[in-house]
């Protein structure tokens, strides 16, 4: 469920490298909160407080999770959607949608849980809007997140925006706008700005938010500044990567990240209201807010941008060649597509090996075929400074070459000596290697890392 008495949104190296990005007291909170979550949620269910959204902001998060804690909670999504014969809710559709989205945060394929699809209720379109936009927004969040097959993801993006009021802003039902579900349609048209109305329709969206927004950066529901109303604004301006300081948020010097502290109390989470007690949904909701602007902080992709790519669904390396898509290390080919069994270059691979230890791309004159211009260029010359690339002889390190399995596993044990650390990728082949068998070599070495 999204909304009780209030929306329920989804709402909703590392520590170290948080602390120093973000100001101390949200690093502080982030940290403080994802370990609070931790201790009070011990079983995440299937429910809109102590489930998905906790395990979608532990998930996006680099806070340490053992894995046995999100493993008891697919083994009760499986156990649920078992006793309920795969059918979340025969109405309230954002059922699927949220737990779509905490299976694709956590690398499970929504499309096989049991036997069944969770993804297929979310191709009924009549269905899924029953509930009024809050449906066709969530809707299209999740099946964004994992760029899943759909043929009615642009019926659900003119839904959303055919539905905005004439002051900008989006209402559950009536004419009465509501900050909460205005930001959450911003959430999920963040991606379809390149449409004109689309366009349009966020920049209203963004008029009317400033406005409302209160002297001391919070935002609030029927009068009253809200933690939840606040984070959601927040997650919003994540997905369309705005700075958390953007003028237009800011009053009074306050702004929204600021507004947002105010409700935390250090050991016990987010109230709803300033001055009530801490509840879950307040916390979750905030958790994954300060996950969101961490998040934007490091350019990485945004909260629920999870998976990029559509030919990795169910794909067994999927969790690897993602955690690398996020650190920024791997990249897909620019068609919405990784091409998991598709070669690389030699420039490719030592570039994702570069990135992986977080080298800095100075380029040398080192080898006569890698030129300063070349894309490249600073990444083959930082990782032959550090030891894991000699060239292929003559001065030559063929860099358009496609790399095969015994020079990768080369790279990566180089890059472990580099590192320090105790791991050998194996891997005598002299056959080109996939795209996918290369991301799982590095994302091993990092794990080794850690």
């Amino acid at each position: 469920m999204f909304r009780f008495q209030r929306i329920c949104a989804l709402p909703l190296v590392i520590l170290l490298a948080v602390s120093m990005i973000l100001p101390a007291s949200a690093a502080d909170s982030l940290t403080d909160t994802g370990s609070w979550l931790q201790k009070k949620i011990t079983a995440p269910a299937v429910a809109s407080v102590g489930g998905e959204w906790a395990v979608i902001g532990l998930a996006r998060s680099d806070i340490e999770v053992p894995q046995n804690w999100y493993d008891s909670y697919y083994n009760n999504v499986v156990t649920t959607v078992k006793a309920c014969g795969g059918v979340l809710h025969k109405r309230k559709y954002t059922e699927y949608s949220r737990v779509v989205l905490a299976l694709t945060a956590i690398g499970k394929d929504p499309a096989n849980v049991a036997g069944y699809n969770l993804l297929n209720p979310l191709s009924d379109f009549d269905a899924t809007v029953w509930q009024g936009v809050n449906g066709a927004i969530w809707a299209l969040i999740a099946l964004d997140s994992g760029s899943y097959v759909s043929t009615v993801r642009q019926d659900y993006v003119d839904h959303i925006a055919a539905h905005q009021l004439s002051c900008g802003g989006w209402a559950l039902s009536g004419e009465t706008p509501d900050t909460d579900l205005t930001a959450m349609a911003l959430q999920a048209l963040a991606g379809y700005r390149t449409q004109p109305a689309v366009k349009r329709a966020v920049d209203r969206a963004l008029s009317w938010l400033s406005k409302t927004q209160n002297a001391d950066g919070s935002f609030s529901v029927e009068g009253i500044p809200t933690c939840e109303s606040t984070a959601q604004v927040l997650v919003a301006m994540g997905a369309l990567g705005m700075d958390p300081e953007d003028s237009r948020f800011v009053k009074n010097g306050c702004t929204a990240e600021k507004a947002l502290l105010s409700f935390y109390t250090a050991g016990k989470g987010f109230s709803h209201a300033r001055g009530g007690g801490t509840d879950g949904m307040a916390t979750e909701q905030a958790f994954y807010a300060l996950v969101s602007l961490r998040r934007q902080r490091e350019n990485r992709p945004a909260l629920y941008d999870i998976c990029p790519f559509a030919d990795l669904n169910g794909h067994p390396n999927r969790k690897a060649i993602l955690s690398l898509y996020d650190r920024g290390i791997a990249n897909g080919m620019g068609d919405g597509s990784f091409s998991p069994d598709a070669t690389m270059t030699r420039a490719q691979f030592c570039t994702m090996v570069s990135r992986a230890l977080e080298l800095k791309p100075t380029y040398r004159p080192v080898f006569s075929d890698v030129k300063q211009s070349d894309w490249y260029g600073g990444w083959v010359s930082a990782a032959n400074a550090n030891g894991i690339v000699n060239g292929v002889g003559s001065g030559r390190f063929d860099p358009e070459g496609t790399i095969i399995g015994q020079h990768a596993a080369l790279m990566v044990n180089r890059a472990a000596a580099v590192l320090g650390v105790s791991h050998t990728a194996v891997n005598s082949s002299a056959k080109p290697i996939r795209r996918c068998e290369m991301a799982q070599m590095v994302f091993d070495l990092l794990e080794a890392a850690k």
